[in-house]
């Protein structure tokens, strides 16, 4: 997707320094010269490329075997396959289409070859936004977690960086104000009663004193050196947003997350960023209320204009991932898994997202890709052989799966007719 501006996140390979195209790798396999300079473009952003000065505003067709050379370097055989089928269904040549197919075979996935892009520097930097000691207003809302929010709150006694407040956000029933009179920082609570959790972070952002909000949540575990390696990331790349990273407690950081780069993502639960931003951009949708997706609809109006996020590693953050409370409380966990038969299938916040931003034909198309595989329950989403059974039984119960889909194209519906509910910071 290209930004308001009309240009992308991928930097014109000729502009590229020299310095990184020694880390990337020429791909001479290519038909087209055009093709070789888009895939180092693409290697560039996945390494971690952060400043291009000049983008791609708009991107030449390749022969047809060019493109599935590409596409087999990214992504596993069986979504080859699956773009293949999609193609042919839509009408496309048929025999250049199975010939570009066949023609590539003999091409393997890379992407767990990548290299991440060296920032030397960083080490040695000295950041004059930490020695500026801007305030920054940590945000976190909570809903009946107070034994995990203790520990939260106590990391925050031990940041290095000693320029915060924080705002709490207490959802809980019963609500208790005693149990923050143990910690010793700059902490205001703000009770309300609506069990709404982007409401509660609108609330607290307005009330935010500080020049940068940090969002943070009641179920993570935070490093002393968390709020100033946000600040450091935010100077050291001129960035408007700090994404960082999360991790489940008892692993590491996943290898695809481990170096800094381009954000594809955007978490309330992890994250610094100017509030001047949400100045720009608005604040967050309450469409997502109860449901989910809201914080990726905030991270793309951020992209879409023009705003630089960079994922940051060294900013991260254990995911607790608590039994119970929180948005388990207020409705669904996951977007596409229901918990009863015939609930909508996606969750509708899902279908609005996707439908205000690309549109019913795009939907329709991410519909096919996503429901088959999200029969089977959340703990095999990553296990290849049930999410395969998982599209057998798609086939096997099409009848209710094609309810739900329907229930929740409707009730997007009404979401997009109504509009969406972002308030502005004055």
């Amino acid at each position: 997707m290209f930004k308001t501006s009309g240009k992308s996140i991928f930097p014109k390979a000729s502009i590229l320094p020299e310095a990184v195209l020694e880390q990337l790798i020429v791909d001479s396999d290519y038909k087209s010269k055009v093709a070789q300079d888009y895939d180092l473009s693409w290697q560039a952003v996945q390494q971690g490329y952060i400043g291009a000065t000049e983008t791609y505003s708009s991107f030449k067709k390749v022969p047809i075997k060019d493109e599935y050379h590409f596409i087999r370097k990214q992504f596993h055989p069986a979504w080859v396959f699956y773009v293949l089928f999609m193609r042919l269904v839509t009408f496309h040549n048929p025999i250049k289409e199975i010939q570009g197919w066949l023609s590539t075979m003999h091409i393997k996935q890379r992407t767990k070859d990548l290299t991440p892009i060296a920032y030397p520097k960083w080490d040695t930097y000295s950041s004059e936004l930490i020695e500026e000691k801007p305030l920054v207003s940590v945000v976190i809302p909570t809903l009946n977690r107070y034994t995990y929010l203790r520990d939260v709150l106590q990391d925050f006694e031990k940041q290095e960086y000693p320029h915060f407040e924080i705002l709490v956000v207490d959802q809980s029933e019963p609500f208790q104000p005693e149990f923050y009179k143990e910690f010793n920082l700059n902490l205001r609570v703000l009770r309300q009663e609506e069990k709404a959790l982007w409401l509660a972070r609108n609330t607290a952002i307005k009330e935010a004193k500080g020049t940068l909000i940090a969002l943070s949540e009641d179920d993570v575990r935070i490093k002393p050196d968390w709020l100033s390696t946000h600040l450091k990331c935010l100077d050291f790349f001129d960035a408007q947003v700090s994404a960082g990273v999360f991790y489940p407690e008892g692993q590491s950081i996943p290898k695809d997350r481990n170096f800094f780069a381009l954000a594809s993502q955007f978490a309330t639960g992890n994250a610094m960023l100017y509030k001047d931003v949400f100045k720009q951009v608005g604040l967050f949708d309450r469409q997502f209320e109860k449901q989910r997706m809201g914080d990726g609809e905030f991270g793309l109006r951020v992209y879409l204009e023009g705003m630089r996020s960079v994922s940051n590693p060294l900013a991260s953050c254990i995911d607790v991932k608590a039994g119970t409370g929180g948005l388990r409380e207020m409705g669904s966990w996951d977007a596409f898994r229901t918990k009863k038969w015939f609930a909508p299938r996606p969750i509708p916040s899902v279908l609005y997202y996707f439908r205000t931003y690309y549109g019913n034909h795009a939907a329709r198309w991410a519909l096919l890709r996503t429901v088959p595989l999200s029969i089977m329950p959340y703990q095999f989403k990553k296990n290849k052989p049930m999410l395969v059974l998982g599209v057998f039984l798609s086939m096997l119960l099409l009848p209710v799966v094609v309810f739900q889909v329907f229930k929740s194209w409707g009730l997007a519906g009404k979401k997009l007719k109504q509009g969406p509910l972002i308030e502005k910071l004055e």
